[in-house]
Order: structure tokens, then sequence, then C-alpha cells
């Protein structure tokens, strides 16, 4: 049988769309019964006024247990909720223009978050598929003061609408020392999940290692949380997942094995000085001394970590994502990624 030039063409086309679709299993979760539910403390709070206070914070207390005594005494740094001095504090809050600009502004952008919920079960419900008997944290959605996305706790994890409110807010302007542009571009609602995920991974299933002191340990660790990520994720763009512009993942991609030959030249593998190896690790602009004209995306050490973890699993068939997250043995994962971009 003959095929014309563009049945040819039309078969590798095809053949290319199946192969780069491999990278992203599906996996069937329908079958795991678990709704995530986002608890809206911010609400609580924001009903809250200095007349209803007194009355209304015990039973506050109760609900919220340690996420409360956290908010109260680490966040706030309003000392105990053993007893009641932190009232002040609190009133202080509550009585501010800035308290009352900000409870406005989260209201109306999240007048609900069940969008952001039906996102967080399916990634949740692919955290119970590889392990089933995994706990799912508390969810509670809170403001931070511009201090953090998302925080940790024992049994919780909350979310701090106020750095989750649009790149073009009003407010990181006014916050430009404490938050830079390139940062507050990522400061939007469809970052909730993946920033909420990889906290989760990082926090409470894998916690880097401290011996693992080398930047390419680093690598592999780092590598090992995007690659988790894609898994619970499949339909999260990879910039979302490693917090790159579309352009920088484009970079990236092109300049792949100029990023390798500089970490070789420049002998950085096995450098575990955390003060020469950070700059390739930690968000920034771009990463100082690779690339021309500060076009470069950042931490390009994590990024290539990624890049090694999908080439391991891809030499390695056989390797399922558990016996992975488990493998402490950077070196061995390295060798055999045979990774030569």
């Amino acid at each position: 049988m003959f095929f014309s030039r563009k049945q040819i063409y039309l078969f590798f086309f095809i053949s290319f769309l199946l192969s780069g679709c491999g990278d992203r299993k599906r996996i069937d979760v329908s079958h795991i019964d678990l709704s995530v539910k986002i608890e809206r403390f911010d609400v609580v709070m924001g009903n809250l006024s200095p007349a209803t206070l007194a009355a209304a914070a015990p039973s506050i207390k109760a609900r919220y247990g340690d996420f409360y005594d956290d908010l109260v005494t680490k966040m706030l740094g309003a000392g105990s909720t053993a007893d009641t001095g932190y009232y002040q504090t609190l009133r202080q809050v509550l009585t501010s223009k800035d308290f009352f600009a900000l409870k406005e502004e989260v209201a109306r952008i999240y007048p609900d978050l069940s969008s952001r919920e039906a996102e967080l079960t399916d990634a949740f419900k692919h955290i119970r598929y590889y392990y089933p008997a995994q706990k799912i944290p508390r969810l509670i959605s809170f403001f931070s003061g511009f201090y953090t996305q998302t925080v940790v706790g024992n049994d919780y994890l909350g979310i701090g609408l106020d750095m989750f409110l649009g790149a073009n807010s009003k407010f990181y302007p006014a916050l430009r020392q404490s938050i830079p542009a390139y940062m507050s571009r990522r400061y939007t609602p469809e970052n909730i999940t993946p920033r909420v995920m990889e906290t989760f991974i990082r926090e409470d299933l894998f916690p880097e290692r401290t011996e693992d002191q080398t930047l390419l340990a680093r690598m592999v660790y780092n590598g090992k949380i995007l690659y988790l990520m894609d898994a619970v994720m499949p339909d999260v763009q990879d910039s979302l997942k490693i917090s790159y512009t579309a352009s920088q993942v484009n970079w990236a991609k092109e300049n792949e094995s100029n990023i390798w030959a500089y970490f070789i030249d420049s002998e950085l593998l096995y450098e575990s000085d955390y003060m020469k190896i950070q700059k390739y690790l930690t968000d920034a602009p771009f990463t100082p001394g690779i690339g021309e004209h500060n076009e470069s995306a950042p931490k390009l050490a994590v990024w290539t970590g990624w890049q090694i973890i999908k080439k391991y699993m891809e030499k390695n068939p056989g390797v399922t994502i558990q016996e992975l997250m488990k493998d402490p043995d950077y070196q061995s994962i390295m060798r055999r990624s045979k990774y030569k971009p």
C-alpha cells in the first residue's frame, strides 16, 4: 500500500501530538470520594467589629483552633490567645481604613471560591490516588496582611487571599519595595491551586532533606516536586507550576543545552556553598550570569532539575511516582536519567 505525501505528513503530525501528550498520563480519579472546601476565615474576620469582638472571639477561637492562635500570635504579633489582651490589637486592625479597603476588594474578587475548590478537589483526588492514606489538610482563607500567599500549620493550610488579587491590583504598587513587579504579576486567582499544591507537597509530603546541600541534589529535589505537581495537576500550565511567564518557559526550552553547559563548565553541580548557588534556585527577575540582556528565566537550576526528572522517568518507565519521590540517591537519578540536552 502506498501513501501520499499529505498522508505521511498527517501521520507524523498525529504521532507527534500523541507523543507530546505522553508526558501527561491521564488517570481516573472520579471514584475517589473527596470534596475540598475552603473555610472563609476572611469573611468571619470581615464581619467582626470592635463591639462584637469580645462576644464572638471565644467561639471563633474554638472553631479555628491552631490557625487562630497562629494568626494572633505569629502573624499579628498580638500576644497569646490565652487571655484577652490581644483584643486591643485586633480592634486596631478592624477599625483601620486599610483593612476596610482590603476587605472590600477581597469580597469583590472572591464572592465565592467554588472554582478554586473544584480545582483543589481534583488535585487532592490525585494526591489520594498516589497516596491513599494521606491526610488532606484543612484549607482556610484569610487576610495575610500582604505577608504570604500560603502558610502551613498543624493540620491546616492557610491561603492569603490578599496575595491573589490580580496582577493589576491597586494595592501592590504601594508595596513595591517588599513586593516587586516580577512577583506581583503572579498574584492572580489562577495561581491559588498551584501554590497550595506546591506548599502542601514541599511542606507536608516531601520536605527537603537537610543533608542535600549540593546544587545537583537541590536540582533533583526541586525536579521531583514539579514532577509530582505535573501528576496531580495535569491540566495546569507549566508556567503556573514553576511561576514563569510564557516567554520565560520558551527561553528556558530554547536554551536548555546552554544552561546545562553553564552549570558543567562552571563546576557548580557539586557546589554546596549556598551563597554561591542560591541565585540559581531562588526567585528573581532573571538568573544572573546566564543569558544576555537580563532576558533569562529565573531559578534555572529548578527548571533544569525538572527536565532531569522528566528524562529519568522517560528512561526508566518501570519506576513509579512513589518510588521516585522516596528515592534519596540523587546521583543515581542523575546517572540513570542520561540527561544530555
